[in-house]
């Protein structure tokens, strides 16, 4: 029996139908406000699987997240709709082949997939176009920027599309709206997700020793989330980088405002760099981890000596990493500029930078020259739920601030009660960005030279919680030791959480 209590598939399916209900909502309040009629169907078409180039080999599915978030459908191919004005909704479910039924299973009816997710009504796709004719309304098509990705949704698209009345403005804003607001069903799989990956985290520190590869590490967190969780996939490919990796996959150009650190970390973990190195005594551990269920994924980082037991350069730089994301944590709720959030961790660690002799002058004019990204050149946090990286960092009329480090940030929003997101604040040593910052005339003169030269190789440390926003303070969903003296009594064997 699985250790952990995982959500029911009925309180899933609830979440789903108030999903589509503040859809709806959200939908009817934005036609008002442009002067349209209230009509129209919201149209999305779900995702499709996919082969392995020319082989007959099926890539395990994993439906398209907007499309997860309102119907919580499993299956590939499907496509669903709902009526703006009643808030009907409907699922268009494929035709299989008879030879499905031979080697894949069961082959069910629209009567099915109705009473399975909850619909109002289930039709076969080649049924599609009569069935939207009786609405006689608008097509409302989901078309719009990821702002992280920097690629567009693609709209849902039928043979007999061209019939239709079809809107590709006003979905995507308004859905992508909905999902940065969590409602409390949605915490508490949030919430189930958040308790299976720290758990792993923690098995991972007390299995961590010299000499195991870093893929060990991460089989280790990935067979907890799944053997006692239930969690068949990772939210993300797992970064488990060791020593010198560290800072090999933090390598930026310190004239790069535009810093997405976590695409270049996942440089490292990918397939040509496959966590395979060995995890030596005195190097520190950065583990970057998350499990997923029910399409909701967790993102949690810790960072940790391999060997249990913090050197005096390691407790510097980590004890200013914490003290930053614990600053944080304590100021968050709503009403709260993430940017002022960002800039108080920099003063943390550049704080804490100063006190290990790596910088000198006032901080606050370090500040203001921006020296921060110098050590942490990516942002702060990102929304997160059933992406990663979840939309609505940057909806219409908001955009990035071309400064240094701030130009990485993923949301530069105030705080909002029902936001998820992470605080992840860090601190590396990273040659490419330190040398120019070392030959540059303003840059320069905070810098130690002969202190940072120490620490070259060090790489560095990050710590990532998932926090939500309460209405008068928040709640952090992670539970992984923090404090130093917690990391190495869980490395040793001790009890976590503590009783």
């Amino acid at each position: 029996m699985a250790r952990h209590r995982p959500p029911s598939f009925s309180m899933l399916r609830e979440m789903h139908v108030h999903n589509r209900k503040k859809l709806q909502n959200a939908m009817a309040e934005k036609l008002k406000s442009i002067g349209q009629r209230l009509a129209g169907v919201v149209l999305l078409q779900g995702g499709e699987e996919r082969y392995r180039d020319c082989t007959d080999h099926l890539e395990l599915f994993r439906q398209e997240s907007f499309f997860a978030y309102l119907f919580g459908v499993r299956e590939p191919g499907f496509y669903a709709a709902i009526d703006i004005a009643t808030g009907q909704s409907i699922l268009f479910v494929p035709r299989l082949d008879p030879d499905y039924a031979v080697w894949l299973g069961e082959i069910h009816p629209p009567s099915f997939f109705k009473e399975k997710y909850g619909v109002d009504a289930a039709y076969y796709v080649d049924e599609m176009v009569s069935v939207l004719r009786k609405f006689d309304a608008s097509l409302y098509l989901l078309h719009g920027l990821n702002t992280d990705s920097n690629r567009y949704c693609k709209p849902a698209t039928f043979q007999g599309t061209e019939g239709f009345e079809q809107d590709t403005k006003v979905l995507h804003p308004v859905l992508s709206e909905c999902r940065v607001i969590k409602s409390e069903l949605e915490l508490e799989l949030l919430r189930y997700v958040n308790e299976v990956s720290s758990a792993a985290h923690v098995k991972v520190m007390r299995s961590a020793q010299p000499g195991l590869k870093e893929y060990q590490l991460e089989s280790t967190f990935q067979h907890y989330c799944y053997m006692e969780g239930g969690c068949r996939e990772c939210s993300y490919t797992c970064i488990c980088a060791t020593g010198e990796n560290r800072q090999e996959v933090l390598s930026f150009s310190l004239n790069t405002f535009l810093v997405f650190l976590y695409s270049a970390v996942l440089h490292y973990g990918h397939a040509a760099a496959p966590n395979d190195q060995i995890a030596s005594d005195g190097a520190m551990a950065l583990l970057d981890m998350g499990a997923e269920y029910h399409f909701y994924g967790s993102d949690i980082t810790c960072s940790f000596p391999v060997n249990g037991k913090f050197t005096e350069k390691q407790r510097l730089i980590y004890t200013g990493v914490l003290e930053a994301q614990k600053a944080v944590i304590s100021k968050m709720k709503p009403g709260i500029s993430w940017v002022a959030m960002h800039k108080l961790a920099e003063t943390k660690i550049l704080e804490a930078l100063k006190t290990a002799g790596c910088l000198k002058g006032n901080v606050e004019d370090m500040m203001e020259n921006r020296l921060g990204a110098v050590f942490m050149p990516h942002g702060l946090g990102h929304f997160l739920g059933l992406d990663t990286h979840d939309p609505g960092g940057y909806p219409q009329g908001m955009s990035r601030i071309n400064e240094r480090g701030l130009a990485s940030l993923r949301t530069v929003r105030t705080l909002e009660a029902g936001m998820l997101i992470t605080v992840e604040p860090g601190c590396y040593f990273i040659d490419a960005v330190l040398d120019p910052a070392l030959e540059d005339p303003v840059l320069s003169r905070f810098l130690n030279r002969e202190a940072i030269d120490k620490f070259r190789g060090f790489g560095g440390v990050r710590l990532e919680d998932d926090v939500i926003v309460t209405s008068d303070g928040c709640e952090n969903l992670t539970n992984c030791p923090r404090e130093i003296s917690d990391v190495e009594d869980v490395m040793a064997g001790g009890p976590w959480p503590r009783t």
